[in-house]
């Protein structure tokens, strides 16, 4: 218990007696004070070293360059649009399909924003002018709903067709008579059906050209399975293929794909009407004479 109070009571002891001394005897604190202070500047300073202990001045220093006065420029308020290195891929262009087939091929780029996935369940569907949710479907929705913004509605068409004909359509499913739910939407009855309306062009061409905006084709991806679509007016980003319009199993696509798969039907539903034709040519011919006359 004496011992804890014992330090502070010393030094409080000595602080005491220091401030009394100071009081007393200022000139003695003076000369305290100067022999401190020399006795301080007496001991050497240590040279400063690097971390290796070698004393600093042995280090060499680099000559450092002076200074180069640079023109500074300022920067613009505001940066321009295209600041990146990489050109811009240009937008490509739809082209304008012809007029006779302008509504079917805008259709399916419609279709292409809506039908996003492939459905090929069964279902139920009215009769006529039937269809299932544009937000899913098959190969066949495509063309189907394509040709009804022509007035043509496959599904009566190839209905009727079959009533009179059941046995001219192939009989792989086991049906016994026309069903107005799936037979439209299956790919052998459309191919059929084009053939017996007469609109099948033969012999199947490997020329890209003879495929023309509104056209049908169809191929055989193996043995059991087919695919249809549309031939589109644009064509490929090298302009040797028309892209087509078509859905597998992702939904309506308008795509690259003419030559991926073997062709076995091409067929040309719409044409230019002979009559409109044939006016063309009869002002052709007499804008030509009224040029040799006037010659």
């Amino acid at each position: 218990m004496r011992m804890r109070y014992l330090a502070p009571g010393l030094g409080l002891a000595l602080l005491l007696g220091g401030g009394w001394l100071y009081l007393q005897q200022p000139d003695l604190w003076k000369r305290l004070e100067q022999h401190v202070g020399h006795a301080l500047r007496s001991i050497p300073a240590r040279p400063p070293t690097a971390g290796d202990g070698t004393p600093a001045s042995s280090i060499p220093v680099p000559d450092t360059p002076a200074p180069v006065a640079r023109e500074t420029f300022a920067l613009p308020p505001e940066l321009p649009e295209r600041h990146t290195p990489y050109p811009k891929v240009p937008p490509r262009l739809r082209p304008v399909p012809p007029a006779h087939v302008a509504s079917l091929v805008d259709s399916i780029y419609r279709q292409a924003e809506t039908t996003l996935s492939y459905n090929p369940a069964y279902l139920e569907i009215a009769y006529p002018g039937g269809d299932v949710d544009p937000s899913f479907g098959v190969c066949t929705d495509v063309v189907i709903r394509a040709f009804r913004t022509k007035g043509v509605d496959l599904q009566q068409a190839v209905h009727e067709d079959m009533r009179r004909h059941f046995r001219k359509y192939p009989q792989k499913w086991g049906l016994r008579g026309p069903d107005t739910n799936i037979d439209h939407r299956r790919v052998l009855n459309l191919m059929t059906f084009f053939e017996r309306k007469g609109k099948s062009l033969a012999p199947i061409s490997d020329n890209s050209n003879d495929y023309l905006a509104g056209d049908v084709v169809i191929w055989q991806l193996n043995e059991k399975q087919y695919h249809i679509g549309v031939v589109m007016e644009m064509r490929s980003y090298d302009e040797e293929r028309p892209l087509i319009g078509h859905n597998i199993n992702a939904g309506t696509r308008i795509e690259d794909v003419l030559f991926d798969w073997p062709i076995v039907g091409h067929y040309r539903y719409f044409a230019p009407e002979p009559t409109r034709q044939a006016g063309l040519e009869t002002d052709k011919r007499s804008s030509l004479g009224q040029a040799g006359e006037l010659r």
